[in-house]
């Protein structure tokens, strides 16, 4: 006998509330008023609906049921915010429906947590993105894509767990029923643990005689053998691996230390704590950032990083903490600080590791030849007490760049052509692993395959990685003073098996922008014949704040100040470094010079604008951004559009008051 679904009894008996999150704002706000809809009147659904748009920044501060009060208070339907706080809870909405990629964008549990707190028992959608569904089967948050339930739950039919985990992996089916991750059980996470320590032997690394690519190969070089997982990782299987690196920041460090003290107590007994890392790195600018300041939760993100602050002294972890303006200007050298990902690449990932992070963004250090990919709240916790994290062994897509980019043309671009192919808006990269080959990688320095890497969060895919060879020596040893060797084995062999191979013609690409709402609205900037006016323009965040980067915006305002050029009347210019290190680089080189003489404002190392924490996010809705972040979700960085471009594109732009890059620009000035 199989159990129904915890939904509120009268599920079993009268059909459960539902609410169809439609692309009509006035479909949504009849649900929240009156009586239930039905799919028909709803459709079309909304389609690649964000965890910005779940749970919006502001309300990242909360870490408990108070999460119940605020989901989907980012939502847009048409130029609408249908949904306000309290609606679904007030609603008693219990099942909620939605088109593909639901989820993407952030790690943040938040989004998950808040839908629980509300009272939604289940969420069923065409597709999830994998950090969304891993993070909503760790709280015991039910998931589907069986849009055959709706019908059924409407007329009141029962719906039991087994025909919710139909066709997941084992290990994600066992968790779903035992009702989350920390409820599966203390005794499956102590046998993980022994494995580690020992009491249970490491999987074999090797595969018989069976092609790999390089991440399988990682992956079975760190597999943990347990009582409750397989010895081996075939695609699709449940895992638990070994994590060289396990990091954090402060919006998670909360929530994972009240998970785990609930839980198992104080004091805790953390796995290998001297691998674990602590990063403060959205909260420099938090008194000048208008989205915290309006909401009047600059008092909650204090007592946030507190929290984290009295966590990391507890148990002396290894801690990078924030470095406001006023403590750069005392001290320059005094804190060695930056974005989590940046800084995992600059003094921590090796060739060969496993990395995991609580940002969707930690796939940055697979550019360095490793395993990086980012988990939710309840599998860090799970990480820090046994030292291991789980994962779904995914599909490889093999990315191969073809030819030479041309000159102007960035890493930035290659990845906004990629989000614009159909395959991917399709979902084709959904979970799986992006491996970056071919004549172009071979020409691209570490930075620039990083934001290869860095963006495969909106790809949609677990990771990216690229093999590593005599550049990345080159970057260890000159950037961190490390000599390694690269093993013979790190590489893909090659008759390893792909789900796809997908060839960019890089000769053939120019500047792209992505069109406002999300990073897969990319379009060749020459083919853009209405050129937007442009407020604001900003350079940096994780996938764009580091020093090679800035070498891009010195290359554009250089010429710019060489020709007595500033910026036009009512355009602002934000340049923020994505470290300490990138920073003292561009003092060192005189590119902070520039950057003055040509009006920008220069801020010390955050995520700043790009998770509207600080300078360079809009604040009214009439304005338009052009920036080198990751992504322009709505509401992502303030309330207006943003466009996205890579660095000299941004850079051009802030100059000519428009979107343009710096080819055009030339050229109109030697004209």
């Amino acid at each position: 006998m199989t159990a129904a679904v915890a939904l509120p009894a009268c599920v079993l008996d009268a059909p459960p509330r539902l609410l169809f999150l439609s692309q009509d704002p006035s479909c949504i706000a009849a649900q929240l008023g009156g009586p239930p809809s039905g799919l028909q009147s709803a459709a079309p659904l909304r389609d690649d609906i964000s965890t910005d748009e779940i749970t919006p920044v502001p309300i990242l501060t909360h870490f408990d049921e108070r999460l119940g009060r605020y989901p989907y208070t980012g939502l847009t339907a048409g130029a609408a915010h249908p949904i306000g706080i309290d609606a679904v809870k007030r609603t008693g909405i219990n099942v909620v429906v939605a088109g593909k990629r639901y989820g993407k964008g952030s790690s943040r549990e938040h989004s998950p947590m808040a839908e629980k707190s509300a009272g939604v028992r289940l969420v069923i959608a065409e597709s999830f993105e994998r950090i969304y569904r891993q993070n909503a089967d760790n709280i015991g948050l039910y998931t589907s894509t069986d849009p055959g339930l709706v019908a059924r739950l409407q007329r009141g039919e029962p719906v039991t767990v087994d025909e919710l985990v139909a066709g997941r992996d084992d290990l994600s089916a066992a968790i779903v029923r035992a009702g989350g991750l920390l409820a599966f059980g203390q005794a499956h996470l102590q046998a993980v643990g022994q494995a580690l320590a020992g009491g249970g032997r490491q999987a074999r690394a090797a595969h018989g005689d069976a092609p790999s690519t390089l991440f399988e190969k990682i992956i079975r070089r760190h597999l943990l053998e347990t009582p409750v997982t397989p010895s081996d990782a075939q695609q699709g299987a449940g895992v638990f691996i070994r994590a060289d690196w396990r990091f954090i920041h402060e919006y998670y460090t909360g929530m994972a230390a009240h998970m785990l003290h609930a839980r198992f107590g104080r004091p805790l007994r953390l796995a290998d704590p001297a691998r674990i890392v602590v990063f403060e790195d959205h909260t420099s600018y938090v008194d000048e950032s208008p989205n915290h300041v309006r909401a009047g939760i600059v008092p909650n993100v204090r007592i946030m990083c507190q929290a984290q602050r009295d966590f990391v002294d507890a148990y002396q972890l290894r801690h990078h903490r924030t470095l406001t303006e006023s403590e750069a200007a005392q001290d320059p050298g005094a804190n060695v600080a930056g974005i989590s990902h940046a800084m995992m690449a600059e003094h921590y990932a090796l060739p060969g590791q496993v990395v995991v992070g609580t940002d969707s963004h930690t796939p940055h250090s697979g550019a360095l030849g490793c395993v990086a990919f980012g988990v939710g709240t309840t599998d860090m916790a799970n990480a820090f007490v046994t030292g291991a994290v789980r994962l779904t062994m995914p599909a490889s897509l093999r990315i191969e760049l073809a030819g030479a980019l041309p000159p102007g043309v960035t890493a930035k671009d290659i990845v906004l052509h990629l989000l614009a192919l159909p395959e991917i808006r399709s979902g084709a990269g959904v979970g799986k692993v992006f491996e970056f080959t071919g004549d172009a990688i071979a020409g691209l320095s570490i930075d620039e395959r990083a934001t290869l890497t860095n963006m495969t969060a909106e790809l949609g895919g677990l990771t990216g990685i690229v093999a590593p060879d005599a550049e990345t020596v080159r970057f260890l040893r000159e950037r961190r003073g490390v000599d390694v060797a690269i093993e013979p084995w790190m590489h893909s062999d090659p008759d390893a098996v792909y789900a796809a191979t997908l060839r960019v013609d890089c000769q053939a690409l120019s500047p792209l922008v992505a069109a406002p709402g999300d990073p897969g609205n990319g379009i060749p900037l020459s083919s853009l014949q209405a050129r937007p006016r442009i407020d604001i323009a900003y350079g940096g965040s994780c996938t764009a704040g580091k020093r090679e980067d800035f070498d891009a915006y010195h290359q554009v305002l250089a010429w710019a100040v060489e020709r007595g050029l500033r910026l036009p009347d009512g355009v602002t210019l934000y340049l923020q470094y994505g470290t300490t290190a990138v920073r003292d680089y561009c003092v060192a080189k005189g590119y902070d010079r520039t950057f003055a003489a040509i009006g920008a404002r220069i801020l010390q190392p955050s995520c700043g604008a790009c998770a509207n924490c600080g300078p360079g996010s809009s604040t009214d809705p009439g304005q338009v951004t052009i920036s080198a972040i990751n992504r322009n979700f709505p509401g992502r960085s303030g309330p207006g559009s943003v466009w996205l471009g890579s660095p000299p594109t941004v850079m051009a732009s802030a100059l000519a008051g428009k979107l343009m890059s710096f080819a055009e620009l030339r050229a109109g000035y030697a004209a």
